[in-house]
């Protein structure tokens, strides 16, 4: 249940950083390789500065510890 909660948390985050969820799911089919994933998650922000400010920032801290709190996550700027 801390999942929910950081899905709450962390809404309001991303959007005041410009940023917006592209993908939530956890339906996922491997097409090549060995990666099995649980959940997909995919923000999109304007330029890659803003999802690092994001993900750094005190406004993400306490959604980001509920989110290590609850889920073995990766996290990735491309």
């Amino acid at each position: 249940m801390r999942y929910e909660g950081y899905k709450k948390l962390a809404a309001s985050t991303v959007a005041a950083s410009d940023g917006r969820y592209v993908v939530q799911g956890r339906a996922t089919e491997i097409l090549e390789g060995a990666w099995e994933p649980g959940r997909v998650v995919v923000l999109e922000f304007p330029t890659a500065v803003p999802a690092t400010e994001w993900s750094g920032s005190d406004a993400c801290g306490e959604a980001k510890w509920a989110r290590h709190e609850s889920v073995e996550s990766n996290m990735i700027v491309v």
